[in-house]
């Protein structure tokens, strides 16, 4: 492993025209076009593509194309993970998704975030910051979650929400940037 990659993997500032990060990114592009442009009814076929671009797919597993991500092995997601049509995952850093977990359509999902500063900014360094989303969670259409966020188990994003925080268990967020709008009781 090069070791912009390694600061990438870290958290650290990191190179993102480094060559093998480059490399990285095409091969995850190329095969993100060919899951893409699978057939509905070529099931197995989209299961295997899958399990070679995300890093970890534990159980079953669908994601509807169209699908798009930087490099794909950041990725891991939980047994019974569905993603609907068109979401997209920047995964810089860690994308990690618990069991049960359902994305609607158009969901961005981003990792990679950039300094402050003009002047620094300016260099192209760029960071990696994990998102981690916990077992049983709704996540609605065109909702996007950025870098550093935690969502707890239970919770639901609604559509259109921009997090921008950690989510707690057990709470639907919405808004812009998201906020809590109630818990969910037990009876729910």
């Amino acid at each position: 492993m090069g070791r912009e990659k390694e600061r990438m993997l870290a958290g650290e500032a990191y190179d993102p025209s480094a060559p093998e990060l480059v490399a990285d990114r095409r091969r995850a592009r190329d095969r993100c076009g060919r899951y893409n442009e699978t057939a509905q009814t070529e099931t197995d076929r989209r299961d295997r593509l899958l399990r070679e671009l995300f890093g970890a797919v534990e159980g079953d597993a669908t994601v509807l194309p169209p699908f798009h991500c930087d490099y794909g092995e950041n990725i891991g997601v939980g047994d019974d993970f569905f993603a609907n049509f068109g979401c997209v995952f920047l995964d810089a850093g860690p994308i990690a998704f618990g069991e049960n977990c359902m994305l609607g359509p158009g969901v961005h999902v981003y990792t990679p975030t950039h300094p402050l500063d003009p002047e620094e900014r300016a260099t192209g360094l760029e960071f990696g910051d994990p998102v981690t989303v916990g077992d049983d969670v709704w996540v609605g259409g065109r909702a996007v979650i950025t870098p550093g966020v935690e969502i707890g188990d239970g919770a639901v994003v609604a559509a259109g929400a921009v997090v921008v925080d950690d989510v707690p268990a057990r709470t639907v967020v919405g808004g812009n940037p998201a906020e809590v709008i109630r818990e969910i009781d037990d009876d729910e």
